[in-house]
């Protein structure tokens, strides 16, 4: 099924030419479904390509899935066209009264700043708290889940002095979990980040359960237990080559970073870099969108009193 997204979304280009099926607003409108509402708040900095990963991977569920963008200030982007932030994002007193079947809250690039010293953190709490009574289910990205682990559970991470970066085998915890149908016991997934969570005091918080995890970066996927919010310590939406520009963008800064782990042929960063998570992040997306969505979410959005929680079959 397709992702239907507005009209003339620079994405829709992409997506087409790599035979991905999304459709405009005004032919969606035509068709009688009752599609999933998804909002991402984008909180990278170059929007275009976010949004393209992330309706990459959306499209992969057999779900309509109707998106909408929402950024957190209208200050003006240093890398996204203002004109394109005015046609296609929402503010957020412009949604505050409205209910969404799920939401996205990306990464940012913020790992070596404390929460309370970010710009926006008032504004991030605050859409923390309404996610929860007007979203079926959240899942946050990378420094969005160690935000979310800060914000609701007062659980800090450690800041590294050098940022962690490649591509790391992880093994699932509990084969059980709906999230995890289809996983191989052990699977890849790209990492970029300079903190990290303590693995300890996630696998003995009471309201939270740690689906998978990897012995060289910690937790990846940990999931609370009422199962309403998905933290995600990496991102499985990045393209194959969007570690190679950071690591090449951060040479050419004079900052010597490290290589990135398990990516490069070879190690080597003349060559090109090695895909091994794409399966993976797509399957973990569609199994987000199908059992903790669409499994929970009221035909009518406007009582999210009537989601209940269920217990694994």
């Amino acid at each position: 099924m397709p992702v239907r997204i507005p009209d003339h979304l620079p994405a829709a280009k992409t997506l087409n030419q790599e035979n991905i099926f999304v459709m405009s607003e005004t032919r969606a409108a035509n068709q009688e479904i009752r599609p999933m509402k998804v909002l991402i708040l984008n909180l990278m900095p170059n929007k275009i390509e976010t949004e393209t990963q992330l309706l990459r991977m959306l499209s992969n569920s057999p779900l309509q899935v109707d998106v909408e963008l929402l950024r957190i200030h209208d200050k003006q982007s240093k890398h996204t066209p203002c004109d394109h932030m005015n046609a296609f994002y929402r503010d957020f007193k412009d949604i505050r009264e409205r209910n969404y079947d799920g939401l996205i809250v990306t990464g940012a690039p913020l790992g070596q700043i404390d929460f309370t010293e970010v710009s926006y953190w008032d504004k991030i709490q605050d859409i923390f708290n309404w996610s929860q009574q007007h979203c079926t289910s959240v899942l946050y990205l990378c420094w969005a889940a160690h935000a979310a682990f800060y914000h609701f559970y007062g659980l800090n991470r450690e800041v590294r002095e050098q940022k962690r970066s490649g591509v790391y085998l992880h093994q699932k915890s509990d084969s059980n979990a709906p999230l995890l149908r289809g996983f191989d016991d052990e699977f890849y997934a790209p990492h970029s980040r300079f903190a990290e969570m303590n693995l300890e005091e996630l696998e003995l918080h009471p309201e939270l359960e740690v689906l998978a995890s990897s012995e060289q970066v910690g937790a990846y996927l940990v999931l609370s237990k009422d199962n309403r919010n998905l933290f995600v310590m990496g991102h499985p939406e990045y393209d194959k080559d969007t570690l190679a520009q950071e690591y090449h963008r951060d040479v050419q800064a004079g900052i010597n970073p490290d290589i990135p782990v398990n990516y490069f042929r070879n190690n080597d960063p003349s060559q090109s870099p090695v895909g091994r998570w794409r399966s993976h992040g797509s399957l973990l997306l569609a199994n987000w969108l199908n059992y903790y969505v669409y499994q929970l979410t009221p035909y009518d959005l406007s009582d999210m009193s009537a989601i209940t929680p269920w217990e694994v079959s």
